[in-house]
C-alpha cells in the first residue's frame, strides 16, 4: 500500500445540505465547502482519489424523465448514473481545481465515467430493495409493473416506488486507468455513485443493469486496486459512535479490525441504512491489506487526518 495515496468518499450530505438547498447552485456550493478540505489533504502531499454519492441527483434525473415521457425518450437507470457523474464530477473538479490555484498548486484534475461489474447471478437480483424515483399512486405502480415490468412497493405509508437490486461491485472497470492517472499525479474523481453497475456477458462485452451499487463499498474496493493506504469516508457525524441512538451511546476514535467486525456482528450499534454499510467497507478494505480507515464529516477532515478527531480502524 502506498502511504501518501488516499481514496476520499464523500457522502451525500456533502452534495446536498437539505432539503431548502438542492439546486445545482446549491450543490455546487456544498461541494466547493466539501473539496476545501479535501483541497488541504493535496497541499499536503496526499495523491488524491475522490468517489462520491450520488443518490439525490439520479432521483432528479428520473423525476425529469418521467414528467416528461409523454415529449421525449426515458432515461434507464444505467444511463442516469453516467450522467451524474459527469455533472457532479464536473462541479468537483472545477472547485478542486480553483482551490488548489488559489493555494498556488498546479494539479491537473479530471472525472473518469466509471462502470463497476457486477454479477449476473448476484443474489441482490431475486431480492430487489434498494428505493428510486419519486412516489408513485397505486394506480401508476400498477400500470409500471404491468407496462414496464417495475418492482414497485408500498413506502411507509407515503406512496409507492419503484425498488432495485443493489448488487455487490465485483471489479473497477476502469480501475488501470485510474491508476495510471494517480502515477502521472492527477487528481481523479471516479466510481460516482458507486458506479455504472454493468454485467459482462459470455463474449467479455459489458451491458449496463438497471441496479445500485453501495458508494462505500465500490470505494473500499477502489482503495484495495489501487494500493491506497488511507480510505477516508465522510458522513453527517465527526465521530463513529457504538450503540448509535440508545442511552449508552458513545463515540469512539479508534477501532480495530477484529472489533469492528465485533461490534457489526452484534446488530445493536450501526443503523442499517447508513454507518453499517460503511464498517462492512471498512472491514473489506482491511482484510484486503488495506493501511487504515478514517470516517468523519467533511468539516473535521483536515483536524481529522492529523489525528485530532475522527474515528480510525486500522487492521
Amino acid at each position: 500500500m502506498r502511504d501518501k495515496r488516499a481514496v476520499v468518499a464523500i457522502g451525500g450530505n456533502s452534495l446536498i445540505k437539505d432539503k431548502h438547498h438542492q439546486t445545482v447552485q446549491d450543490q455546487y456550493e456544498a461541494m466547493r465547502e466539501t473539496t476545501a478540505s479535501i483541497a488541504d489533504m493535496v497541499e499536503a502531499g496526499w495523491e488524491m482519489a475522490i468517489t462520491h454519492g450520488n443518490g439525490p441527483q439520479v432521483g432528479f434525473i428520473l423525476r425529469r424523465s418521467e414528467l416528461s415521457r409523454h415529449e421525449l425518450h426515458e432515461v434507464p437507470l444505467d444511463a442516469c448514473g453516467a450522467d451524474s457523474q459527469g455533472a457532479i464530477g464536473y462541479a468537483l473538479q472545477q472547485n478542486m481545481r480553483n482551490h488548489l490555484l488559489a493555494r498556488g498548486l498546479e494539479r491537473a484534475v479530471a472525472t473518469v465515467v466509471t462502470q463497476v461489474e457486477v454479477g449476473p447471478d448476484d443474489p441482490a437480483w431475486e431480492n430487489p430493495s434498494k428505493p428510486i424515483g419519486s412516489f408513485m399512486t397505486p394506480e401508476q405502480a400498477a400500470e409500471r409493473r404491468a407496462g414496464d415490468g417495475w418492482v414497485v412497493v408500498e413506502d411507509a405509508g407515503r406512496g409507492w416506488r419503484r425498488v432495485v437490486p443493489s448488487p455487490e461491485p465485483l471489479s473497477i472497470v476502469e480501475a488501470d486507468v485510474v491508476s495510471l492517472l494517480l502515477d502521472a499525479g492527477v487528481i481523479v474523481i471516479t466510481v460516482g455513485g458507486g458506479g455504472i453497475p454493468v454485467v459482462r456477458e459470455p463474449d467479455g462485452h459489458l451491458r449496463g443493469v438497471d441496479a445500485v451499487i453501495d458508494k462505500d463499498l465500490a470505494s473500499a474496493m477502489l482503495a484495495t486496486v489501487i494500493e491506497a493506504g488511507l480510505l477516508v469516508i465522510t458522513t453527517a457525524v465527526e465521530k463513529v459512535a457504538l450503540g448509535w441512538g440508545t442511552p449508552e451511546q458513545r463515540w469512539v476514535d479508534r477501532l480495530t479490525l477484529a472489533e469492528a467486525k465485533q461490534y457489526l456482528a452484534e446488530g445493536t450499534h450501526f443503523a442499517a441504512g447508513s454507518m453499517a454499510p460503511k464498517i462492512q467497507a471498512c472491514i473489506n478494505y482491511l482484510e484486503a491489506g488495506g493501511g487504515e480507515v478514517l470516517i468523519t464529516d467533511p468539516e473535521h477532515l483536515p483536524a481529522a487526518i492529523r489525528g485530532e478527531t475522527g474515528t480510525r480502524i486500522v487492521p
